[in-house]
C-alpha cells in the first residue's frame, strides 16, 4: 500500500510542476507587455 503513498506523491509533484510553469509563463508576459508598452507608447509620440 506504500505505493499508493508514492503514486500520490509523484502526481501532487507533477502538477505543482505544470500549475508553476504555466504561472511562470503568465508571468513572463505580463512582464515582456510591461516592457512593451512604454516603448510603444514612446515611439507612438515621437
Amino acid at each position: 500500500m506504500a505505493s499508493i503513498k508514492d503514486i500520490g506523491k509523484l502526481f501532487l509533484f507533477i502538477v505543482t510542476g505544470l500549475v508553476t510553469i504555466i504561472v511562470g509563463s503568465f508571468m513572463v508576459r505580463g512582464t515582456m507587455h510591461m516592457w512593451d508598452n512604454p516603448e510603444e507608447t514612446k515611439d507612438k509620440k515621437d
